[in-house]
């Protein structure tokens, strides 16, 4: 038995000899860790945030009728450039029986007083030529005439516009419907045939178009609360279109809203900004689109990839190679980032090299 433990313990000692030696002899042949460098760069450094909205018409109107009843014609239709006065409808009237009955009967009233006003003034008419009644007497007799003439146009007239919606001493329709300003006609949601509501103190009323103009357009949108503090007015954004591909469109922030609104969960401030525009450019009101901030921006400085930084009780330094493979640590003064790259203010040149970081190695704290 004592020979048998004897030969185990051996060949236990001997693989394991064996085996001590197979890892030493790899490890001792093991290629040497070659850390990749990068030179400083110069470049444009853009510092921005993000704002989604939609592009729509500064100025936009909805045009309405002063009366009610059923489009008779309609005259233009949606993507027409029409002008301020232009004509785009014209609405056949119902008339209100109760309304037409009420203008009669003033009518009928008025009539009667004007009669009766022109008898008593042809009668004091004879009287002052004879001299029989003072001047005085005849001019109020003349007066109330005048007075009474004036109530019977005005009956008239009432009773026209009830009908018809024009009126013979003032010239004009109010059947008809005309553009408030220059633009483009963006929706004609009526038909010839639709019934539609007066506009008054009690309700909006139908609408017959939809007018703006589109070479005054703005980007609203809103930003998050934690990016709104770093926002000021005339700040320049870069507008890109999803339906439009290729374009990145330039516009200055000239609104930002002094009050939040709860959306999703957390709080957004609503933002402006002017379009710029060139002569050719023709955008479509309603467009999705996301604006690109910017924050601050820095041209043609000294920078690396932000990746490269190691941070020690929050200072920066980089690794920077003094001899092949061999680095030392380097404090290094940082201006803006973009999230990629960032600015290298002092402490680098143009000439070195900074170790690029593995991956798997940790980063100082």
């Amino acid at each position: 038995m004592k020979k048998v433990f004897i030969g185990l313990f051996v060949l236990v000692f001997l693989a394991l000899s064996v085996w001590l030696g197979n890892y030493f002899y790899k490890k001792s042949n093991t290629d040497p860790v070659v850390y990749k460098t990068e030179a400083p760069f110069t470049t444009d450094i853009v510092k921005k945030t993000v704002a989604t909205g939609s592009i729509v018409p500064r100025k936009e109107v909805q045009v309405k009728s002063q009366v009610s009843g059923i489009v008779e014609e309609l005259y233009v239709e949606a993507g027409q450039i029409v002008k301020q006065g232009q004509l785009l409808a014209k609405i056949k009237i119902v008339p209100n029986i109760v309304n037409v009955n009420n203008a009669q009967n003033t009518l009928e009233t008025a009539r009667i007083n004007f009669d009766e006003a022109k008898r008593e003034l042809e009668r004091y008419e004879q009287l002052y030529a004879k001299k029989v009644i003072p001047e005085q007497e005849y001019r109020k007799y003349k007066a109330d005439f005048s007075l009474k003439r004036e109530a019977l146009q005005s009956a008239e007239n009432n009773l026209q516009l009830v009908r018809e919606g024009a009126s013979k001493r003032s010239g004009q329709a109010s059947n008809l419907v005309y553009s408030t300003i220059d633009g483009m006609l963006l929706d004609v949601p009526v038909k010839a045939g639709t019934s539609i509501i007066e506009r008054n103190n009690f309700n909006e009323g139908t609408t017959i178009a939809i007018v703006a103009d589109m070479r005054s357009l703005v980007f609203e949108g809103k930003i998050d609360e934690s990016e709104v503090g770093k926002l000021k007015e005339n700040m320049d954004l870069l507008l890109t279109i999803g339906a439009i591909e290729g374009r990145v469109f330039n516009a200055k922030l000239e609104y930002i809203a002094p009050k939040g609104i709860l959306e999703e969960g957390s709080i957004k401030f609503p933002i402006r900004a002017k379009v710029m525009l060139d002569e050719k450019d023709f955008i479509r009101a309603g467009y999705s689109a996301n604006a690109d901030i910017v924050l601050d921006k820095r041209e043609k400085v000294l920078a690396i990839k932000e990746s490269m930084l190691k941070f020690e009780k929050d200072k920066p330094y980089v690794e920077v190679e003094k001899a092949p493979q061999v680095f030392e640590r380097r404090e290094v003064k940082t201006g803006i980032s973009d999230g990629i790259n960032i600015e290298v203010v002092s402490g680098l040149k143009t000439s070195e090299k900074v170790k690029v970081p593995d991956a798997n190695s940790p980063q100082s704290i």
